[in-house]
């Protein structure tokens, strides 16, 4: 056999070796997990928290709903794109479904997005349990265990376009300035942000993101842009 042909050969075994070895959780993660990053961005629930309750509630999307109605958070209601008999929402895509979710969250448990970490998973899981979302008293507990497993808070800490390095040079210089020559990062302040809790996901003190911006207070906006 021709040495480019074994090689070939070779490639392709242990390709479908990787696939075959790929459990329904993990193909959902590929499949969804940049959805759930920006669903997180926009809104603040954690990435970890959408794809573990997704996991769970579908069965890693292979349950009759989200099959067929897109519905992978088990919500009910009447609505969607497909004539189906069911008590379950149908949406035209799963990101329809990923942002109706989140709206039944800002809904149902409102003071998460106030009180809780973007990271925190635990506390969402727990704070959504006892919000009446799950009969089970072990859901929570499910749940957290498909995002340890899974490793889905890896996926809470994105660098956002905002966040990522920044260089400049000076027009005609090859030199890069003392305050160009490093990384500058920006953060766009959400809802529910502290600068305690900006502090801490960044790696930095409440002292020093008050003194790169100037302010005298700890007092933050929705929209405020902050120099890390």
């Amino acid at each position: 056999m021709p040495k480019n042909l074994l090689l070939l050969g070779l490639l392709v075994t242990f390709l479908a070796g990787t696939a075959l070895g790929q459990t329904a959780a993990d193909k959902y993660v590929d499949s969804y997990k940049e959805a759930a990053i920006q669903t997180m961005n926009q809104h603040g629930v954690p990435a970890s928290i959408i794809l573990g309750i997704a996991i769970h509630e579908s069965a890693s999307g292979t349950s009759k709903i989200a099959k067929y109605l897109n519905n992978h958070f088990g919500l009910k209601g009447k609505g969607g794109p497909k004539p189906i008999a069911s008590s379950y929402k149908g949406y035209e895509s799963v990101e329809q479904c990923y942002g109706d979710f989140v709206s039944f969250l800002k809904k149902r448990f409102n003071t998460l997005f106030i009180h809780c970490p973007g990271g925190d998973y635990k506390r969402w899981a727990l704070g959504i349990q006892k919000g009446g979302y799950a009969a089970s008293r072990t859901w929570a507990y499910q749940v957290m265990g498909i995002i340890k497993k899974y490793k889905l808070y890896e996926y809470d800490n994105p660098i956002p376009e905002s966040l990522r390095p920044v260089q400049s040079v000076e027009a005609g210089s090859e030199m890069q300035s003392e305050e160009t020559s490093g990384q500058k990062f920006t953060y766009e302040v959400r809802h529910g942000d502290t600068l305690g809790a900006i502090a801490k996901k960044f790696n930095t003190t409440v002292k020093a993101i008050l003194e790169k911006n100037s302010l005298k207070t700890s007092s933050l906006s929705i929209g405020q842009v902050l120099q890390l």
